[in-house]
């Protein structure tokens, strides 16, 4: 009963977390954003005591039930170690300590330190966001894709398509490569990557030996057939010397399903009767489903248009010499410190705006640009799905008094000055009305009309770059700031 517990919360949390990551609508982050928030290390960097607190408790009462059920990366090795189909395929091994504590103490230094990459690399629930923005997510927007060419046959508006793009390169073979090396150690050895590399694993594990409720021996019934072993996908129990390594356990409830002689039970004392150590799991359990069984998925909303501008293609991003961070995020340096890396706020932004970092001195730093879109000023998204404390949430009148850059005119570029033409896209779409056309010469009465900016009254959300119609480099660009301002 416990496995089959566990198994279902587990499905229904990677179902819903990964459904978080894959909407494009924007929808969904209304009811499951809670979901990424209660993830152990973005609430520590969120400084969210209550979450980290909580999850600590929850530890020391069922064990590393957080690492079956609630993390994301924990149930995928789950899933990519069914694949291997041969059964009792592990057996005990001991605690590989000289990789698990060195990789822990590199994890905490990275912290400390504000090596962001390494730490993103390192942090669990960063790893399977990286995977599910850049592999599931483009895999999921081409299936709709398809069937939205379908609908439109069949003169149905049931579906729409959208952008699929790159993001980033050098992150999309990071997160490949991520899933390869996880699908390689589940599919040998079940939780290796749990028990010898994730920082989240190691901290748990300090909290996890001293459990309330484990799983124990009932050295009387056990006949010794190993099967409680060969079923271990953690390789934490030794069934010769009837022990379990519960630094290790995460209470999954496979030795339990598998033992013929009722040797183990899920109990609170070793002398504790097996259908009563089940009850109790299987109530809090329940409880913990109660809180799943709120969340209820909702309608797709309409499209966003463009106001019925044309698709523009093939730009090139400036050179920055300052990055673009956000609304909320404050400054360059907080958003470095507090961000994981988790890449939600890319799979969620509307606009295809923020896209991961490939500067190798903030790799897979969340970054904006504005290629395929623009920061609009009714959009929050990004602030409201952070789970790590890297935005403070603003509402709409705040993010137009908040200026993340200020706009920046390349004369040469210009379609006005190259072509002479009249354009004035830039000033059209300007929403904070910072750009205004004057004539290039005074004195010239045929003079073409090219942008004036009123750096003080710009917001840097980069209208002026997107509807900039030079090829492949704008005449228009926003240079970011290192710290926000209020205008």
């Amino acid at each position: 009963m416990l496995k089959k517990i566990r198994t279902i919360l587990a499905a229904v949390f990677f179902v819903l977390i990964t459904l978080l990551f894959l909407d494009f609508t924007g929808t969904l982050h209304h009811w499951l954003s809670w979901m990424a928030k209660i993830q152990f290390l973005p609430a520590v960097m969120a400084l969210n005591v209550v979450v980290v607190v909580a999850l600590l408790l929850l530890t020391l009462v069922f064990g590393r039930i957080y690492c079956s059920v609630i993390c994301p990366l924990g149930v995928l090795q789950d899933v990519l170690a069914r694949i291997r189909r041969k059964k009792n395929k592990y057996s005990y091994s001991k605690e590989v300590r000289w990789l698990r504590y060195p990789v822990f103490v590199v994890f905490v230094i990275a912290v400390v330190t504000g090596v962001g990459s390494l730490f993103q690399l390192l942090a669990p629930y960063s790893a399977y966001g990286r995977i599910a923005t850049m592999i599931f997510q483009p895999v999921w927007k081409f299936g709709n894709n398809i069937l939205a060419t379908l609908a439109e046959r069949a003169d149905s508006y049931a579906f729409y398509s959208v952008d699929t793009w790159m993001r980033s390169m050098p992150v999309f073979v990071i997160a490949a490569v991520t899933l390869a090396v996880l699908f390689v150690l589940a599919w040998r050895g079940g939780r290796t990557y749990c028990n010898t590399v994730c920082p989240v694993g190691t901290i748990l594990s300090f909290f996890a030996r001293f459990s309330w409720l484990k799983i124990r021996f009932n050295e009387e019934k056990c006949k010794n057939c190993s099967m409680c072993s060969r079923n271990c996908k953690a390789a934490c129990i030794d069934y010769k010397t009837h022990t379990v390594d519960y630094s290790r356990c995460v209470a999954c409830g496979n030795c339990i399903d598998k033992c013929k002689f009722g040797a183990l039970s899920y109990s609170f004392s070793p002398s504790a009767k097996k259908n009563k150590s089940v009850d109790a799991s299987k109530r809090s359990f329940l409880i913990a489903s109660a809180l799943v069984s709120t969340a209820a998925l909702a309608q797709k909303k309409e499209k966003l248009m463009d106001g019925g501008l044309a698709e523009i293609e093939d730009k090139v991003a400036p050179k920055r010499q300052t990055p673009l961070t956000p609304p909320g995020s404050l400054s360059h340096w907080h958003f470095a410190r507090h961000c994981t890396g988790c890449q939600l706020c890319v799979s969620e932004c509307p606009n295809g705006v923020l896209r991961p970092s490939t500067d190798l001195m903030h790799l897979m730093l969340p970054e904006m640009s504005y290629e395929h879109g623009y920061c609009r000023p009714e959009c929050t998204r990004c602030s409201e799905v952070c789970p790590a404390g890297a935005f403070h949430l603003i509402d709409q009148d705040e993010k137009t008094s908040i200026q993340i850059g200020h706009a920046v005119f390349i004369k040469k570029n210009c379609v006005a000055v190259t072509d002479g033409v009249e354009c004035g896209n830039c000033a059209r779409h300007c929403p904070s009305g910072a750009i205004e056309m004057v004539m290039l010469d005074e004195n010239d009465e045929e003079s073409p009309s090219v942008p004036a900016i009123n750096e003080a009254a710009c917001i840097g959300c980069g209208a002026c770059e997107y509807v900039c119609p030079s090829r492949p480099f704008s005449a228009i660009y926003v240079e970011g700031h290192e710290v926000h301002k209020k205008i």
